[in-house]
């Protein structure tokens, strides 16, 4: 296996994810972009989709899909993106979230956004990704992000972790706002992800910069070695997040001997 095969199946594996980490490549180099079409088997949407629903290729079907402008149905990634101004209709659109027009403005340019001449984004299953990604983002549980969360905090010996969470715009501006600080990212789905990207009511998302999940991955293994399992919550136990009282007398295992 590969660098990032040996991370996928470790984080697939020991935090018990139902879905694959996805890799996230922003392109803004032209011959970049070109090699990366040439040396990686990719997909591209046959109708344009929203950009949480081409994730879905990635972190549930198991392929790589390439987004580019002609092929994203979604103007607030659009926006988001740099392929589409702030526009009234946008403003409108963001109405039903905020609290008039103005603040509708104001909720869309405090969006994070994609620095300036983006030409496509690739989202990939983590272990398929060729290239090092910008980000890796998770779908999971609220247990698992708990784990996952407090790995890179302790990788990145970061004392107080502030989340970024924009209305309307989970996971194309969610996993922005990790590209743009290098800092990880927990975020609710918005009414587009929920719908459109397929996101269950008790999913969280996880976005972690591309440079630090290997760190991330070693602390975890390291856990295992030394503790026996993944778990912090319950050290040596093999489940992120057990849910056992620490001194119930009741649910408690012991090793028979073989006959």
């Amino acid at each position: 296996m590969n660098k990032f095969e040996k991370l996928h199946e470790t984080l697939m594996r020991e935090m018990r994810l139902i879905h694959a980490p996805v890799a996230i490549k922003y392109f803004f180099d032209q011959e970049e972009l070109d090699s990366f079409k040439k040396n990686q088997p990719h997909y591209s949407p046959i109708k344009p989709l929203t950009f949480c629903q081409s994730e879905v290729g990635a972190r549930m079907e198991g392929i790589t899909v390439i987004v580019e402008r002609e092929n994203l149905g979604c103007t607030n990634a659009s926006f988001v993106f740099g392929w589409k101004d702030l526009d009234e209709s946008e403003v409108k659109s963001h109405l039903k979230y905020c609290a008039d027009a103005d603040h509708a403005r104001q909720v869309l340019e405090a969006k994070p956004h994609v620095p300036a001449n983006l030409l496509a984004v690739a989202v990939s299953p983590l272990a398929a990704m060729t290239v090092q990604p910008d980000v890796v983002h998770f779908v999971c549980d609220t247990m698992q992000a708990y784990h996952i969360i407090g790995d890179w905090m302790a990788t990145q010996r970061i004392d107080n972790f502030h989340p970024s969470m924009s209305v309307n715009s989970a996971v194309c501006s969610g996993n922005v706002y990790t590209l743009n600080t290098k800092q990880a990212n927990l975020y609710l789905a918005c009414s587009g992800s929920y719908n459109s990207g397929k996101t269950e009511r008790g999913e969280i998302n996880v976005a972690i910069p591309g440079e630090h999940i290997e760190a991330l991955v070693q602390r975890l293994e390291d856990r295992v070695t030394q503790k026996g399992g993944a778990s912090i919550t319950r050290l040596g136990e093999p489940f992120p997040g057990a849910a056992i009282c620490k001194n119930c007398p009741l649910i408690i295992f012991k090793k028979e001997r073989e006959a």
